[in-house]
């Protein structure tokens, strides 16, 4: 390659780069204006996430034709394409990190029709808090390159799963306590499978991250508990 040639690939790696960033920055806020429509019972933001789901649908294409555009025509190698690859990667979790958040905001809007029941908004909102800092600390990691942070993120998916598992028990004592709660009880369930999800997709960025870094992948173990996979499925 000549001097010209190797420039213009490497400004379009770094724009690959840039671009997964701003969408991973997006993606962070949807999260956390999600989990406050439902704390603050605030529909106008709810619609707001829902309507802003569209621009990361439109990044994750733009991303993935890029680097299928890259890998065609400069052909990368080793770390290049590593980091091509993992740009496709991260692209999709945020993809479907986002369509979580607009699940829950569609969800905020139901129970905003309803009666506010604060204790278990906040147990919502201090899990959505949580699966917010490690989004954003995952990709913190990834804008910085460095491989220590993104494992940390992974080492604390266990938090994101006993604060979903205690979610999970204390909503089915409200509704065995009164059965009038079972249908907003049912909404705040699947909110909290969904920050649970969103969790795990934090999960395979840093061990996305650990492969475009070393090259290898990652052979930890994510511990798991699901008392209902049917819960697996998101709003309509």
């Amino acid at each position: 390659m000549n001097q010209h040639t190797v420039k213009a690939y490497g400004d379009e790696l770094n724009q690959l780069t840039a671009e997964v960033a701003r969408m991973g920055g997006l993606a962070e806020a949807q999260v956390a204006d999600a989990v406050e429509s439902v704390a603050r019972r605030d529909v106008a933001l709810a619609r707001a996430v829902i309507e802003r789901d569209a621009r990361l649908d439109g990044m994750h294409r733009d991303i993935e034709k890029k680097a299928i555009r890259l890998i065609a025509l400069r052909q990368p190698v080793a770390s290049d394409l590593r980091r091509t690859l993992a740009a496709m990667k991260l692209a999709v979790d945020l993809e479907r990190t986002g369509d979580l958040a607009k699940n829950i905001s569609k969800r905020a809007l139901i129970l905003a029709e309803g009666e506010p029941m604060q204790p278990l908004t906040r147990s919502i909102e201090r899990m959505g808090k949580l699966v917010s800092m490690r989004l954003r600390d995952v990709l913190d990691a990834y804008a910085v390159g460095e491989v220590d942070r993104a494992i940390a993120v992974w080492n604390t998916d266990d938090e994101v799963d006993e604060h979903y598992n205690a979610l999970f028990r204390e909503l089915l004592t409200y509704m065995m306590g009164d059965p009038r709660t079972i249908t907003a009880c049912t909404h705040l369930l699947f909110m909290a499978k969904n920050l649970e999800r969103i969790g795990d997709h934090a999960t395979n960025i840093a061990e996305t991250i650990h492969y475009e870094i070393t090259g290898l992948e990652f052979t930890g173990e994510r511990p798991r508990w699901n008392p209902d996979p049917d819960l697996d499925t998101p709003a309509a």
